[in-house]
């Protein structure tokens, strides 16, 4: 095997209700395609051969705290922007974050702006 550094990697994402999910997903979001899956599940095509799956876990769905899952972007404020106008809601945090009124934080050359799924999951964009 070749060392895990040489394979892509992909966010599974615990949902408790699929509907609801793809909603936010797809509409906000702007995830598209991509097939069911047998565990019930969706996933979603993204960027270099990344992917999204999202899974119904009702017990699990918003328990992590973490950031489940970011996206890199080349414009940080225009994806919050383009979010913003699509109902995403973005997280405002202090220190030693301290996210600007649209919800950026910029840490030395990075910007990173976090936003949660209708369960509470944490997602984000983040600069290249």
């Amino acid at each position: 095997m070749k060392s895990l550094r040489e394979h892509p990697v992909a966010a599974t994402i615990p949902v408790s209700d699929l509907a609801r999910a793809r909603e936010f997903y797809e509409g906000s979001l702007g995830l598209s395609g991509g097939k069911d899956q047998d565990d019930g599940g969706h996933t979603y095509p993204s960027g270099d051969g990344s992917y999204v799956h999202i899974y119904p876990s009702p017990g699990n769905a918003g328990r992590s705290g973490a950031t489940l899952a970011a996206w890199m972007v080349d414009d940080v404020e225009g994806a919050v922007d383009e979010l913003i106008a699509s109902g995403v809601t973005f997280e405002q945090y202090g220190e030693p974050l301290n996210t600007d009124e649209k919800g950026i934080a910029r840490l030395g050359a990075s910007e990173i702006a976090w936003f949660r799924d209708p369960d509470g999951n944490i997602l984000a964009v983040e600069s290249r």
